[in-house]
């Protein structure tokens, strides 16, 4: 399949390379936002290998050059509208002419302010490139905002914040909204969208007394099919407020889409069978965010001080012998990571010796039996200084998986693991029915040696196991763990995301309608669980997902046949369990890998890595092309700490340790657009220096980019020009919401 990455970056390329002008070299002007989002698929060399010359930051100070054409790549806040038109007002002209490339869609009202402001004459380009997303991994974005998990799941603090609670949530909702549009465009599709209907919906703002307007009809309302049949999607979709925050979103795109389609009837251009939006949340899945995984990936990213699920700092042995310290970016770029990340780690550390004794052979003219562990590795790694990059690549991993083997030895996670394994899926190993979960467990929450933060994690598991443990139960499981209030907290909060935590005498079973369903495969007995994100694609794929608790928003593709799930039969290997796990099939082969249809899966308030995992896996399974996203990534001790204070809506979170901006009253969607992009100006220098007078100025380098490998993509920029006289005349294409 083609990567998103790539997509992501033909896109810039194709914007930088459409700016010729007649002098050959053009400045590129960014600000802080779009120079992330540059530097994340792009290396800056990339970027001034097309006759870029000079690299500014549209905050600072910047010397006129009247003699050379700007391409502005900016996000389309009412700030950057006017420091654009500020470089061509009150006699000022910063450059020859402007081409403006927007990394989002340019609101009306910002369109017109700046064609009728005295910067129009010199503006030759205006383009927008749909790119406001994180292509994180080649199939999986995200919208990098983990302060939404305490908008969307924390209750409101008193019956008088509810007003506030709910316009926040709807800012929120209508953001991720604009980005998840912004991913469809740029990867050229038009999906049909499912959401997800919960059982027990999360309690927060919400909740029925929350809402200040009158109960709305259902999707299936006379009135709601009436509008949508005149094309009056936005009444319509009116008709939503007042339910659960995934529905609230599934409308939001979908209206989003149709705008964007009205603007560009001939979107999309493609060649694809049409895809599906499946939107979710966190409360789908409250199992999968506590389990302790042992594919590469997860299991790294679980354990390691790993940030932000690239940045890892490791000791590397340079060729005098000396141990200095070292900090990685996990990318596609690096192969190694790609190939092993969604392995179980016993299989990447025999990947991993096989590969290094592979490439001692071919290239180092290695005589002997290579490396049987991953201390004999650590050893003759020493010995190969003139091969530096692959050195170091070796290396790293070499560190990252003895540094995860070394705390499951020493940290009883295989017991740990076993009792989770337990709970997550009702069944033991051999599969019964636990009957001694309770006995398992409290040896390890007495346990000394046993983190807090596994004790959390083996309760939670247990307490939604159960289906919720009376109140005295839950004391005694506190004292035995001996967990801090804030611990407590975490626990109890798991309420507020639709799980039953105290159960009375008479309280019932409850029956999810969604669950796992048990595979016919041996599997590693520690990595029995699967995400159930996993089971509603399979169910998707075969047309038998549950259309009332995953109904479509507007229309649903015509039933075709479910296609065959058949799987080549695995092989043994040596592991944490000896057999294969479930993950580990081969892939169908199948015509057309390139144009295969596209399943995107968007997850609100947070995605596991085992999620991310399970798109790849499917992908391969399936023959189809699954793009998963979300608000952001998390880790277990990350999701842990969000519990802790989310029924302090946030304070003291490391996404928002402040909790919330105070509420001053409903606004409009640009004014909070605006305010997140907000970025102030650099004071202008005491002593300006001359501007350099040769044909190409100095290189500036107001970024540093991190490499990323080469790329190239099927897809192509959707283009609006404005020009001269004729900008009242040419057809806009905008995103409004």
């Amino acid at each position: 399949m083609t990567s998103l990455v790539n997509i992501v970056k033909s896109k810039f390329l194709d914007a930088i390379r459409s700016v010729n002008p007649p002098g050959k070299w053009k400045v590129l002007v960014v600000d802080e936002h779009s120079q992330q989002l540059l530097s994340s698929v792009l290396k800056q060399f990339d970027i001034l290998e097309e006759n870029v010359t000079l690299i500014e930051a549209i905050t600072n100070y910047r010397e006129a050059q009247p003699g050379i054409e700007a391409m502005y790549l900016l996000m389309p806040t009412s700030q950057n509208i006017d420091r654009i038109i500020n470089d061509f007002s009150n006699g000022k002209q910063q450059y020859a002419a402007a081409h403006l490339f927007f990394i989002d869609g340019l609101a009306e009202p910002l369109f017109e302010k700046l064609t009728s402001s005295p910067a129009e004459p010199y503006l030759k380009t205006l383009q927008e490139l749909y790119v406001n997303f994180w292509a994180v991994e080649s199939q999986a974005f995200s919208v990098r905002r983990p302060a939404s998990f305490f908008t969307l799941f924390s209750p409101p603090r008193s019956d008088s914040a509810f007003k506030a609670s709910r316009e926040q949530l709807e800012e929120e909702l209508r953001f991720a909204a604009k980005l998840i549009v912004n991913t469809c465009v740029t990867t050229n599709e038009f999906p049909y969208i499912r959401y997800y209907v919960p059982q027990h919906p999360p309690l927060g703002a919400l909740k029925p007394h929350a809402t200040t307007r009158p109960p709305p009809p259902p999707e299936g309302s006379s009135r709601w099919r009436t509008n949508l049949a005149r094309g009056n999607e936005a009444r319509a979709y009116e008709s939503v407020e007042g339910d659960h925050l995934t529905k609230l979103l599934a409308f939001m795109v979908q209206q989003g889409l149709d705008e964007y389609k009205r603007a560009n009837p001939e979107f999309p251009k493609t060649d694809r069978q049409r895809s599906t939006l499946i939107i979710t949340d966190r409360s789908m899945d409250m199992v999968a965010p506590f389990l302790h995984e042992f594919t590469y990936q997860a299991m790294a990213n679980d354990l390691l001080p790993i940030e932000g699920g690239t940045k890892y700092m490791y000791k590397f042995q340079t060729a005098a012998g000396v141990y200095e310290d070292k900090v990685a970016t996990l990318s596609d770029s690096d192969n190694v990571w790609t190939e092993l990340r969604h392995m179980h780690m016993r299989e990447a550390i025999d990947k991993l010796m096989t590969d290094f004794n592979n490439f001692m052979q071919e290239n180092a003219g290695f005589k002997g039996e290579g490396a049987v562990n991953l201390d004999a590795m650590k050893d003759l790694l020493a010995n190969l200084p003139q091969f530096q990059e692959q050195r170091e690549k070796f290396s790293l991993h070499l560190n990252m998986a003895e540094g995860c083997m070394q705390i499951f030895d020493t940290k009883k996670l295989p017991s740990v693991a076993m009792v989770e394994q337990d709970c997550a899926t009702g069944q033991t190993a051999s599969g019964g029915t636990p009957k001694h979960l309770v006995e398992e467990m409290v040896p390890l929450l007495d346990s000394r040696d046993l983190h807090n933060y596994n004790k959390v994690r083996v309760i939670a598991l247990y307490i939604q196991y159960r289906g919720g443990v009376p109140e005295e139960d839950r004391r005694r499981l506190y004292q035995h763990a001996r967990l801090t209030l804030p611990e407590q907290d975490a626990v109890n909060a798991l309420v507020h995301l639709g799980i039953r935590v105290n159960r009375g005498p008479n309280d019932k079973d409850i029956k999810p309608k969604l669950k796992q369903k048990p595979s016919k495969e041996e599997e590693y007995e520690l990595s029995r669980y699967k995400p159930l994100i996993s089971t509603v694609i399979e169910d998707h794929n075969a047309n038998r997902l549950d259309p009332i608790l995953f109904p479509y928003v507007k229309d649903a593709p015509s039933l075709a046949p479910a296609p065959s799930l058949k799987s080549t039969p695995s092989t043994g290997s040596q592991s944490l369990r000896s057999a294969k796990p479930s993950w580990h099939r081969a892939a169908r082969p199948g015509a057309g890998q390139e144009n295969r249809q596209r399943l995107f899966v968007f997850m609100a308030g947070g995605m596991t890595y085992s999620e991310m995992r399970e798109a790849y896996v499917l992908s391969k399974s399936l023959n189809k092309d699954i793009i998963i996203g979300s608000t952001h990534a998390i880790t277990p001790k990350e999701f842990i700490d969000d519990l802790k204070v989310l029924e302090l809506n946030g304070v003291g979170s490391r996404a928002m340790p402040n909790g919330p901006p105070e509420w001053r009253g409903q606004r409009s969607f640009q004014e909070f657009y605006d305010e997140l992009y907000f970025t102030r100006d650099a004071p202008p220098p005491q002593a300006r220096t001359p501007a350099a007078t040769s044909s190409r100025p100095l290189l500036g380098r107001s970024a540093q980019p991190s490499p990323i490998p080469s790329y190239t993509s099927d897809s192509s920029a959707n283009t609006g020009v404005v020009a001269g006289a004729e900008k009242e005349k040419k057809k806009r294409r905008f995103l409004r919401f």
